[in-house]
């Protein structure tokens, strides 16, 4: 289904639109948009409002999806010309033409093209981390065995400072005086 929009009588030379109007011909709605709002031009500022029209009017009255949409045709024509005149030297005078133009823009609505896939070789199986697997299961294991060897001769450090412990009590008790009564001279 083909929509159209159309602005009359904009003041931008039609030479200038329809350099820019070849850039975007044929290219899909939405690229086009993007691509004339960076434009630095007055005719892609003018070209780019009357297709974001365009594309409100399929949206809107045809209910179509701007995402398939593409510019089937941007006519830019001319329209009236206004005549201004320059003074030049010795009384004469030089035309000066400002031009108009009327610019219309015809979208279409395709259908979307599936994206073929390209026929390519499988892809090659990763490889295996069973060796490395391994190695971290064996570092695992050390790991294990220094905690365990810590632990042990950490209990047995323990324990040894728990004999001692009662070795200097047994002494301190044993130079003690049993009785009270007897006084060392």
């Amino acid at each position: 289904m083909e929509v159209r929009a159309v602005a009359k009588f904009v003041r931008v030379q039609p030479r200038k639109v329809r350099l820019i109007a070849k850039e975007v011909r044929g290219l899909g709605a939405n690229y086009a948009a993007n691509h004339l709002r960076f434009h630095p031009s007055k005719g892609a500022f003018v070209l780019h409002k009357v297709l974001m029209s365009a594309i409100a009017n399929a949206e809107a009255n045809h209910g179509l999806d701007s995402r398939t949409l593409k510019i089937r045709d941007i006519r830019v024509d001319e329209g009236p010309v206004l005549k201004r005149i320059q003074a030049r030297a010795m009384g004469r005078a030089n035309r000066i033409y400002k031009r108009m133009s009327h610019i219309t823009v015809v979208v279409e609505d395709i259908e979307p093209t599936p994206v073929a896939k390209v026929a390519t070789t499988p892809a090659k199986p990763r490889p295996t981390l069973a060796g490395k697997a391994k190695k971290s299961a064996k570092k695992a294991e050390a790991k294990e065995e220094v905690v365990e060897e810590v632990v042990e001769e950490v209990s047995a450090v323990e324990e040894v400072e728990e004999v001692k412990a009662e070795e200097t009590t047994e002494t301190v008790a044993e130079v003690t005086p049993e009785a009270e009564g007897e006084e060392k001279n």
